[in-house]
């Protein structure tokens, strides 16, 4: 049995290691209980910061994301200082072209481009793009490296990282998580954080479903692109050394593995008739993910129906961008018991509102 840790964090992804990182920072001892790094939504990403790009309603959750997007430079910053490594943070903007036929989106505070002002801004769109729009505040981070540079940070600050450990279940008693079970014997503490995205349901019954999402990367022969295009249906994601990353499926497919023909030609077809060239560039890897939806697409953060145990999943499309935000609204809430306002916004009790809702989402004993 492990009693040594302030706060024991069930999920080692964005949110597990983010949320360990900032809760050590302020003097906590974590340990992060990890079944498989590689499994988590992270790595299934473009890294797009796209809070306005996204087309957001007004309402607490664009308001979210933007003061996410806001800590971007300074979050990335202090673990590129820490661990010498960088984050691939890059501030290029985004461009959302926009065909005759394509939906109408939220815009707030963005510049609208014309047919031609819109091929100033980037050469060789589809001779189809009408016009567009143009975010300059949204911004993108390497998924793949920000992973590295978050499980660096986390060994080099001193949290206890046990990679290959499942959580199988809660041991509860007076509204209490007393202990876990786990494949590698029993863990405690006195605070718990629930942070397993896609897997949370075995855990909890509340409702977060797998999204599978594909994606793939191609190489030019020279950095044609230097901002993000965010069309309908795809995302053409640059990165500073030439690679670009093009995404993304939405599968309601459960944990289906594997990259798909069918998926894969979905996304060609899309980011081809946005931007013609990507049609000739050479094919590098293709790759897939679970991101982890709820039915209203919103996080699921904060208090749960036991004292000691906090929940930080269900970020679905936006948990790369809204990392920094959930690991200081939930360090916050564990160091101080204070609850953010806007965190009323992403309560579990939306699910299940009645006032005996413990017996309703009672954890697996």
């Amino acid at each position: 049995m492990n009693s040594s840790s302030d706060v024991l964090v069930i999920g080692g992804g964005a949110m597990g290691l983010a949320t360990a990182i900032e809760l050590t920072r302020q003097g906590a001892k974590v340990t992060v209980l990890s079944r498989n790094f590689q499994e988590a939504a992270l790595h299934a990403a473009a890294g797009m910061l796209a809070p306005q790009a996204e087309g957001l309603e007004p309402g607490p959750m664009l308001d979210l994301c933007l003061r996410s997007r806001d800590l971007y430079p300074d979050w990335t910053s202090q673990l590129t200082e820490l661990t010498g490594l960088e984050t691939g943070y890059w501030p290029c903007g985004i461009l959302a072209p926009t065909f005759a036929d394509s939906p109408p989106r939220f815009t707030g505070d963005a510049e609208w481009c014309d047919r031609t002002t819109i091929r100033q801004y980037q050469p060789d769109l589809s001779p189809e793009i009408v016009g567009g729009w143009w975010f300059p505040q949204d911004a993108q981070v390497n998924n793949q490296q920000l992973a590295q540079v978050l499980l660096q940070a986390a060994r080099q600050l001193g949290v206890t990282l046990e990679e290959g450990v499942n959580v199988t279940g809660f041991e509860t008693k007076d509204h209490q998580v007393q202990q876990v079970h786990t494949t590698l014997g029993t863990r405690q503490a006195p605070t718990y954080l629930l942070a397993t995205g896609s897997w949370s349901q075995e855990l909890l019954p509340i409702p977060v479903t797998p999204r599978k999402g594909q994606l793939f990367a191609v190489q030019p022969p020279r950095q044609l692109l230097n901002k993000v295009l965010f069309g309908p249906g795809t995302y053409i994601v640059p990165r500073q050394k030439g690679r670009i990353v093009v995404g993304a499926t939405s599968e309601d497919v459960g944990f289906a593995a594997y990259n798909t023909p069918g998926g894969i030609q979905s996304l060609l077809a899309k980011a081809i008739r946005l931007y013609p060239p990507l049609a000739d560039y050479p094919l590098e890897v293709c790759w897939w993910g679970f991101r982890p939806a709820t039915p209203d697409e919103l996080p699921i953060l904060g208090p749960s129906p036991y004292d000691n145990l906090i929940l930080a999943t269900g970020h679905y499309r936006n948990g790369i961008l809204l990392t920094p935000i959930t690991a200081r609204l939930i360090t916050d809430l564990i160091m101080t018991g204070q609850v953010d306002p806007c965190l009323t916004h992403f309560s579990w009790q939306r699910f299940a509102p009645s006032a005996s809702s413990t017996e309703r989402l009672a954890l697996t004993h």
